[in-house]
C-alpha cells in the first residue's frame, strides 16, 4: 500500500511527459491531456481492485464515492447521482473536449448516450437532450478534470480505500437510496401514498425491515428530498410537449410554425437584443406580441414550440459570440470566414436597401438580409459566419439609430414630441390619444405649416393659427382644448423657424405646466387691468403754480407709498403665477 501512495503522489506532480512515460513503463495506452491521462492511469495503478465502469459505478456505496473522488483529487461532496456523474465524468472525458459549445457537434444518439451514463431523462428531440448534458456540465464547472492544487504541491494525504464490506447499515442506505432514486424515476410527476406503500413492499421484499423507525425516517427523509426537487418550476427549456394526440388546429398551427420558422428566430434575435431567457414574464409577453404576426399563441403546443425556437437562437447566438472571439477551429470554417470577409463590402450595401424595402420591419428585413447571404453562398450554418453576418446587421441599426438623431429633420420632431409629451402623463385620455395619432403624423402636420405659411409669405398671424387648427379640425383631430392649442402652435412655430419662415421671436410661446381653469383666467385678467389702471396718469385741474407746488410737497411721501405698494400687488399676482407653474 506504501508503494501505491508514494505512486499516488508521483502521479499527483508529474507533467504530460511523465505521465507518458510511466504509462509506458506499465503498457497502458497514453493518449489525452495530462489531467485524462493522470486519471487513466490512477484508475488502473491506484485502484485496479475496483470496478469502475458505467455499471460498475452504480453499485459503489455512497460512502466509497467519496473516499474515490478523494484519490482522483477531485470534489467528494454532493448527493448520489451527483459523484456518480462526477466520478464518471472524469474516468470517461477530456475535459478540454466535453465542453458545453461542443455539444452542438454531437448527434443525437451521442447525446442518448450520455443522458444514459449520466442518469438523465432520455426522452425529447435532440436539443432537449442537449440542454440536459449542458446543465450537468455547467453544475460540475470544475469540479472534476483537473485535481487540487494542493496535491500537485504534494501535499495533504489520500487514504486509498479497498472494496469490501462496509457494514450491514451502509449497504442498507445505499439500498434504500437507489430504489428511492428508482421509484422517483418512474414517477417524474409525483405518486400518491399507494405509489408509497408499493414502494415499501419492494424495499421489505429486497430484506430491509421498513417498520424499524430508523428505516422509515431515512426513506421519509430521501422521498422528502426528491418531492422538493419535484416541485421545483421546470425552466421552459427543458419543458416537453404533452404525449396526447396534437388537434387538428394544433397540427396546423405547428405547420404554419415549422413553415415560417425563418421569422420566428428573426423575431427571436430582435427579442434577444434586449431581453433574456430567464425572465419568463417578458418572454411569454413577447410570445403574445406573435399573435400580430398570425401565430396562433393561444394554443399551448404553439407556445412551446415558439419557446423552444427562442432557447436554441439563444443558444447559437452563445455560440456565435464565443466564434467571433475565438480562432478558427478548422480548415472549412476559416475558409467560410474568409468568403465571409470577402462579401462583406457587398452585404454592407444591401442592409440599406433591405430595411428601407421592409418600410422599418427589422424582422422581414433581417430575414431578406439571411437570404441575401445565402444567394452569395455564404455557410450560415457555421457559428462563425451568422454571428459575423448578424453582428454587421446590428451595427448598421446602431450607426442609422446614431445618424438619425444627428438628422435635423429628426432633431426638430424630437422637440415637437417634447412639447406634445410636456406633462402629458396628467392629460384626459382622449388628450393622449389625439397626441399619439400627431405624432404618427408628424411629417404630414410638418407639410402642412410649410403650406399655410408659403401661402401667408412668412406671416404667422391669428388668422394663419386658427387656419391650422380648423384643418386639423376636419381631420379629426381634436386641437382646439386649452392643453393641445398652444401646444400644436407652438410646434407650427418651430416648423416656420426651421424651415426659414419665421424668425425665433414669432414662435408662439408656451408655458409648460401653468394650466388654469378659465375662472382664473379671467381674474387674472381683470387684476391685470386694474393694476394698469393704477399706473395712468390721472387728470387734474389746472391749479396755479405754487399750489402745485405746495400739493405736490405735501403728497411726495405719500406717493412713494402708493408705488410701492402697487409694485407689491404685482409681486404678488407674480407669485401666484409661479405657484402655478410649479402645481
Amino acid at each position: 500500500m506504501s508503494n501505491r501512495s508514494s505512486l499516488l503522489s508521483e502521479l499527483y506532480q508529474a507533467r504530460l511527459e511523465d505521465l507518458k512515460e510511466i504509462a509506458s513503463a506499465y503498457g497502458l495506452a497514453k493518449n489525452g491531456s495530462v489531467e485524462y491521462l493522470r486519471a487513466q492511469l490512477i484508475r488502473d495503478l491506484i485502484l485496479p481492485e475496483w470496478y469502475l465502469t458505467l455499471d460498475g459505478l452504480k453499485n459503489i456505496l455512497n460512502s466509497d464515492l467519496g473516499d474515490l473522488l478523494g484519490v482522483f483529487g477531485i470534489k467528494k461532496t454532493g448527493s448520489l447521482r451527483t459523484r456518480r456523474q462526477r466520478l464518471y465524468l472524469h474516468l470517461n472525458h477530456d475535459p478540454k473536449q466535453l465542453k458545453e459549445e461542443n455539444l452542438d457537434k454531437m448527434t443525437k444518439e451521442e447525446l442518448h448516450a450520455l443522458c444514459k451514463a449520466l442518469e438523465l431523462p432520455r426522452s425529447g428531440n435532440r436539443q432537449t437532450l442537449l440542454i440536459r448534458v449542458a446543465g450537468v456540465l455547467s453544475a460540475q464547472h470544475k469540479n472534476w478534470g483537473t485535481i487540487k492544487r494542493s496535491l500537485k504541491r504534494g501535499g495533504g494525504s489520500v487514504t486509498i480505500p479497498t472494496p469490501g464490506d462496509s457494514g450491514q447499515e451502509e449497504i442498507e442506505s445505499a439500498s434504500i437510496e437507489e430504489e428511492v432514486e428508482s421509484f422517483v424515476t418512474e414517477h417524474p410527476e409525483g405518486w400518491t401514498f399507494e405509489d408509497e406503500s408499493e414502494l415499501m413492499e419492494s424495499i421489505d421484499s429486497g430484506g430491509i425491515d421498513t417498520s424499524l423507525s430508523e428505516v422509515a425516517a431515512s426513506i421519509e427523509e430521501t422521498l422528502v428530498s426528491h418531492r422538493k426537487e419535484i416541485e421545483q418550476p421546470v425552466p421552459p427549456m427543458l419543458q416537453e410537449l404533452s404525449s396526447e394526440e396534437p388537434t387538428l388546429e394544433e397540427e396546423a398551427a405547428l405547420l404554419e410554425i415549422s413553415s415560417r420558422r425563418a421569422e420566428v428566430e428573426a423575431a427571436a434575435r430582435d427579442y434577444l437584443l434586449v431581453g433574456s431567457t430567464t425572465d419568463m414574464e417578458d418572454m411569454n409577453t413577447f410570445i403574445s406580441s406573435l399573435s400580430n404576426h398570425g401565430f396562433a399563441v393561444e394554443l399551448a403546443r404553439v407556445q412551446d414550440a415558439i419557446r423552444t425556437i427562442i432557447m436554441e437562437t439563444a443558444y447559437r447566438s452563445e455560440q456565435e459570440q464565443n466564434a467571433l472571439s475565438s480562432k478558427p477551429g478548422s480548415w472549412s470554417e476559416r475558409e467560410a470566414i474568409r468568403m465571409f470577409e470577402q462579401m462583406r463590402p457587398q452585404l454592407r450595401e444591401r442592409i440599406p436597401e433591405c430595411v428601407a424595402g421592409r418600410r422599418g420591419n427589422l424582422v422581414h428585413a433581417r430575414m431578406e438580409f439571411e437570404d441575401e447571404a445565402r444567394t452569395l453562398c455564404l455557410d450560415l450554418r457555421s457559428p462563425a459566419v451568422s454571428g459575423r453576418l448578424h453582428a454587421l446587421f446590428d451595427l448598421h441599426l446602431e450607426i442609422s439609430e446614431a445618424e438619425e438623431l444627428q438628422d435635423p429633420s429628426a432633431a426638430r420632431r424630437n422637440r415637437m414630441l417634447r412639447i406634445l409629451y410636456h406633462g402629458a402623463v396628467h392629460l384626459p385620455d382622449d388628450v393622449r390619444r389625439t397626441i399619439e395619432r400627431l405624432e404618427r403624423n408628424l411629417p404630414s402636420f410638418e407639410s402642412l405649416v410649410e403650406t399655410v405659411l408659403e401661402s401667408s409669405e412668412g406671416d404667422f398671424s391669428e388668422a394663419q393659427q386658427s387656419l391650422i387648427i380648423r384643418f386639423l379640425e376636419s381631420k379629426g383631430y381634436l386641437v382646439n382644448t386649452s392643453e393641445l392649442r398652444p401646444r400644436v402652435l407652438a410646434c407650427a412655430g418651430i416648423v416656420g423657424t426651421e424651415l426659414g419662415y419665421l424668425t425665433p421671436n414669432q414662435i408662439p410661446r408656451l408655458a409648460p405646466g401653468i394650466l388654469v381653469s378659465d375662472e382664473h383666467v379671467d381674474a387674472i385678467v381683470a387684476e391685470l387691468k386694474s393694476l394698469a389702471a393704477t399706473f395712468k396718469p390721472q387728470q387734474v385741474e389746472e391749479e396755479e403754480p405754487e399750489m402745485q407746488l405746495a400739493e405736490s410737497v405735501a403728497d411726495a411721501s405719500d406717493r412713494v407709498g402708493g408705488v410701492r405698494g402697487q409694485i407689491d400687488r404685482v409681486d404678488a399676482l407674480l407669485s401666484r403665477l409661479r405657484l402655478q407653474d410649479g402645481q
